[in-house]
């Protein structure tokens, strides 16, 4: 029996770290479109393929969770993490549409430091995905997710003061903070990710 339901498992996972691939993708866009020079609109044309690819990589964890009789771990747990990790997809989708409607101009340099920080993220997420399999090496992932969630708390104090420096037009600014609010939105549902994880490896251990 244990065999039949084999790949089955495997299936969960590989789909949780295509998931978590699509994120590394979103995440390079995203340091695309701050990049000077950028052509945004063929960087958000790019960006909306991969949150679709994204949004189809969601639907069949649920789909299979719906017709699958026993799952790797609780059903809901699949379902968080499932519905968390496109929720940093649908955040860093919202940056880049936000950059090219609002069309602003001479965004601040700070904002790299956010996306480095959401670029780490993703990388630790899709390295941490495949091993979920054997919960071996998960405790490194949501400590080190969590001081990068930190560090960006402390970027976003930042740029939210240079923002309400004088520095930038009042229009700028509404246009500004909005774009910073979802890079904090970002990283903050990366480290809701990294929560769902060490949520489901202390359960199965």
């Amino acid at each position: 029996m244990r065999f039949r339901i084999r790949p089955v498992e495997t299936t969960f996972y590989d789909l949780f770290t295509q998931s978590a691939s699509h994120l590394v993708t979103g995440a390079g866009l995203l340091a695309e479109m701050l990049a000077e020079g950028a052509d945004r609109e063929e960087v958000a044309r790019r960006m909306r393929e991969a949150e679709h690819a994204a949004d189809e990589t969601t639907h069949e964890i649920v789909k299979r969770v719906n017709s699958t009789f026993v799952t790797p771990f609780d059903r809901e747990d699949i379902y968080d993490l499932g519905s968390g990790l496109d929720d940093i997809m649908d955040e860093m989708d919202e940056v880049v549409d936000m950059i090219l409607v609002y069309e602003v101009d001479g965004l601040p340099p700070e904002l790299s430091d956010q996306v480095t920080v959401i670029q780490r993220c993703a990388e630790l997420t899709a390295a941490a995905m495949p091993n979920l399999r054997s919960m071996r090496s998960l405790q490194e992932y949501w400590i080190e997710i969590n001081r990068l969630e930190n560090q960006g708390d402390k970027n976003h104090r930042r740029i939210l003061a240079k923002l309400f420096s004088g520095e930038y037009k009042a229009m700028e600014v509404l246009k500004l903070k909005d774009i910073v609010e979802s890079l904090e939105g970002a990283i903050d549902a990366f480290e809701k990710v990294a929560n769902t994880v060490e949520q489901i490896a202390v359960k199965e251990s």
